[in-house]
């Protein structure tokens, strides 16, 4: 894709300009998503690179009540742990001004919930490369894809996450990295008044 020099601003500035907007959302609507733009949007994520190019990702779209029911229970189990025991006494005063504890009813009442697998070497798989920056760089994809699509997007880490594959019902070779749920805001959903670092310190010209 070629453009123009004077058109190549405007451009970023126009995708930041969207992309500025995008927040994480705790609170969703029970509002269907059409199957259709879940689609393109995991296509969009295909496109991402991969160490050579074995694209080693797997997208889970569950959208069944009782399966994100029982999607829920596993990781707030999980996550009442990780509030109670595991977690340090700095890394919960970092999550005190965003408000999270262990309940997550967003893995319920979201419409959606896109969980991506690591795929890694098994009978039908090779062996991936970099597996964790090709996904990592998959679901950035992901994510601004929804987002330009109107949909709100939370991007929820259980740890461990092996109970995923038991709900989701994939191979040992599959390890989950992301749950994502997906939906419109709530009316009246609230997200944190937050501020991106500057320029000048994100910036490092050389």
């Amino acid at each position: 894709m070629t453009v123009p020099a004077h058109e190549a601003a405007a451009r970023s500035r126009s995708f930041h300009d969207v992309m500025a907007r995008r927040r994480t959302v705790r609170d969703y609507s029970t509002r269907p998503i059409p199957d259709e733009v879940l689609e393109w949007a995991v296509r969009t994520a295909s496109t991402a690179p991969s160490g050579a190019h074995v694209q080693p990702w797997r997208f889970v779209v569950v959208t069944d009540p009782e399966r994100k029911r029982r999607l829920r229970e596993a990781a707030e189990a999980e996550e009442r742990e990780f509030y109670a025991h595991r977690a340090s006494e700095e890394w919960l005063a970092a999550l005190a001004p965003i408000g999270t504890d262990w309940h997550k009813p967003f893995l319920e009442d979201a419409p959606a919930v896109i969980v991506v697998f690591e795929v890694h070497k098994g009978p039908g798989s090779p062996r991936p490369y970099y597996t964790k920056e090709s996904v990592g760089i998959a679901v950035g994809l992901l994510l601004a894809t929804l987002h330009q699509a109107g949909l709100a997007t939370l991007t929820h880490t259980p740890s461990p996450m092996r109970f995923l594959n038991e709900v989701c019902e994939r191979p040992a070779e599959e390890r989950a990295a992301y749950v994502i749920p997906v939906g419109y805001p709530a009316d009246g959903a609230r997200v944190p008044d937050l501020h991106r670092k500057p320029l000048d310190e994100v910036l490092v010209r050389l």
